[in-house]
């Protein structure tokens, strides 16, 4: 049963959220993130409530996420748990997401500042053990792992496969509380199956993780691998059979620019795909209006070639001089004038870094969420500073900007 529930009516939106974050008999998990629209962004971009015993009490735990790393705290139940609730919910995140033993509910605002609640009934357990919460996305015991040889057949990573694993297990833990965010805001709609779709998959690693991770949080997955390699298609068809996923999991032979879906992508991933390729992901994304858009660029040969032509604007000269340091910097204007741009067509933008150095020097993710939002004059300004004063034509702005298209054939 689901309904729409009036603000206007006690007990009220808020209320309501408030009545279910202090239940510690009923919480099961809670998510604020997103900001409010004319509000300053939270200092924390998101933030995940539950219930754990410790040392025979109940404590309310509450996890907060900045760009680098959770910060936890735990809180007697009490007065001491309530009041912090109530600080909570005066921060102003864009949405609410709260699973209770009984229900559902998700509360988000609207950009004129109306609350909106929808709460539906559902039925889980409540889990207070305070060691539930894992530092790993993925377990190495899953079947895909072992299937995908990161894993021995006793479920144990490699120590040869070590970097790999902590790469998408990090990228996963990532993509998780976006797709809830999303899910919360009213961005990917609930009721249907969840299409997800991975532009370069390549050998497939992040796209059988991604299915895995998904499917496990309870979504019904449809997914897509795009890749134009007929032997790794031919290799990752072949695992799928073996895991038994191929009635939602399949492979398709296409360049990033002329792949075909039936179904509009909820969630489109790109990792490592080389240059420019992420470029064409991204206006991919774009053109799909796909609500939440998580990439992981690899090398920035374009940008970095433009770079080498140039006379830089005053005093930046040193910065384009000695080659590893142009190489260094193209790949931070390159990601931060993509950006730019995705911010321009109505996305909201995190550039975070989702695995240690040691892992993969290529270590940065975008992480977009659409929203609609038109850009701001100042946006627009900067945007427009910068490439005018490096003189450089970023591939994405050709491809999804109107105005940009003719800059640079």
């Amino acid at each position: 049963m689901q309904a729409e529930v009036d603000p206007d009516q006690q007990p009220g939106a808020r209320e309501a959220i408030r009545t279910a974050l202090v239940d510690q008999a009923s919480l099961v998990r809670a998510l604020g993130s997103g900001r409010r629209r004319g509000h300053d962004q939270p200092q924390y971009q998101r933030v995940e409530l539950r219930y754990v015993d410790l040392k025979g009490h109940r404590h309310l735990q509450i996890t907060e996420y900045d760009e680098r790393q959770a910060h936890t705290r735990n809180l007697a139940a009490g007065p001491d748990a309530a009041k912090a609730v109530d600080e909570l919910l005066d921060v102003p995140y864009g949405s609410w997401h709260v699973e209770t033993t009984t229900e559902t509910l998700r509360l988000r605002y609207t950009k004129k500042g109306k609350e909106l609640l929808h709460r539906q009934e559902d039925g889980r357990e409540q889990e207070t053990g305070h060691d539930r919460v894992k530092q790993r996305a993925l377990d190495p015991d899953a079947p895909f792992l072992i299937e995908l040889g990161i894993s021995d057949h006793l479920g144990r990573v490699k120590p040869s496969r070590q970097s790999k694993y902590k790469q998408i297990d990090e990228f996963c833990k990532l993509l998780a509380p976006a797709l809830d965010e999303a899910v919360a805001a009213g961005r990917i709609a609930t009721g249907r199956p969840l299409q997800v779709v991975d532009l370069g998959c390549g050998n497939a690693y992040l796209t059988l993780a991604a299915y895995h991770l998904l499917t496990e949080a309870g979504h019904d997955v449809r997914m897509i691998g795009i890749d134009r390699n007929p032997q790794a298609r031919t290799r990752n068809t072949r695992r799928v059979e073996a895991l038994g996923w191929q009635d939602h999991l399949r492979f398709v032979d296409a360049t990033i620019q002329d792949a075909e879906l039936d179904v509009r992508p909820d969630v489109v991933l790109a990792l490592h795909a080389c240059d420019t390729a992420t470029d064409d992901a991204l206006a991919r994304a774009v053109g799909w209006e796909a609500p939440l858009v998580l990439a992981a660029p690899c090398c920035h040969h374009d940008i970095q070639k433009q770079l080498k032509s140039v006379s830089p604007p005053a005093p930046y000269a040193l910065m384009t001089r000695y080659g590893i340091v142009r190489e260094r910097f193209a790949d931070v204007l390159t990601d931060s004038l993509r950006a730019a741009v995705l911010r321009q067509v109505g996305y909201r933008v995190e550039v975070v870094q989702f695995v240690d150095s040691q892992h993969t020097p290529r270590n940065l993710l975008l992480r977009a969420a659409r929203t609609g939002a038109r850009p701001t004059p100042e946006l627009e300004s900067e945007y427009r500073t910068l490439i005018d004063e490096w003189q450089v034509a970023p591939r994405l702005a050709q491809l999804v900007l109107p105005d940009d298209r003719e800059v640079r054939s």
